[in-house]
């Protein structure tokens, strides 16, 4: 069994949607900031539980939702690599990213 491992621009995605968030409600902002989380944390056990990015084709780049939020992440080995976040209304190709 591997680990989940947040890459910092992933970080830095959590931190502008909470602080987005934050400017209606900074509880709402603190809950799916929990929520992102307690999503990925399942995948140390199940790490291809989420399916694969179309936009990139690739059985080892994959994505889980979390509300309205795209979890992006490549499995490396053993271990699960959350690679970014961003909301599913945003128009996204690897060649923006």
């Amino acid at each position: 069994m591997g680990k989940v491992i947040w890459s910092p621009s992933a970080l830095h995605d959590v931190d502008a949607i909470a602080e987005y968030i934050a400017h209606d409600s900074v509880d709402q902002a603190a809950f799916l900031v929990v929520r992102l989380f307690e999503v990925t944390d399942r995948l140390q056990l199940f790490p291809k539980y989420g399916r694969i990015i179309p936009e990139i084709n690739d059985d080892l780049c994959r994505e889980i939702f979390c509300g309205d939020y795209r979890i992006m992440y490549r499995l490396q080995d053993a271990d699960v690599w959350i690679t970014g976040i961003i909301h599913g209304a945003r128009n996204w190709s690897p060649k923006n990213h």
